[in-house]
């Protein structure tokens, strides 16, 4: 990893992926995710450069949050109805 920056979004993107709920379809692949960019920032001090798998493990991380944010909306949404 390059910067203090990249390494402060990587700890807010593990701490986001942590909050999605088990009962969601996305929970196990956020798990896997999240495994893998802990991976990256524990061997970030030995590892040479591996930014490409960064940058991508930090884009599926953003693409699972989007997911997981509409399904946790389309469920809400669904309650509110039967709610009435």
């Amino acid at each position: 990893m390059q910067s203090s920056n990249e390494i402060k979004l990587v700890q807010l993107l593990l701490s986001r992926l942590e909050r999605i709920s088990v009962d969601s379809y996305w929970a196990h692949r956020a798990s896997g995710v999240r495994g893998a960019l802990l991976r990256v920032l524990d061997e970030a001090s030995t590892v040479p450069d591996h930014q490409t798998h960064v940058d991508e493990l930090i884009t599926i991380g953003f693409n699972i949050l989007i997911q997981a944010a509409k399904e946790n909306k389309q469920i809400s949404g669904n309650a509110d109805r039967f709610a009435r």
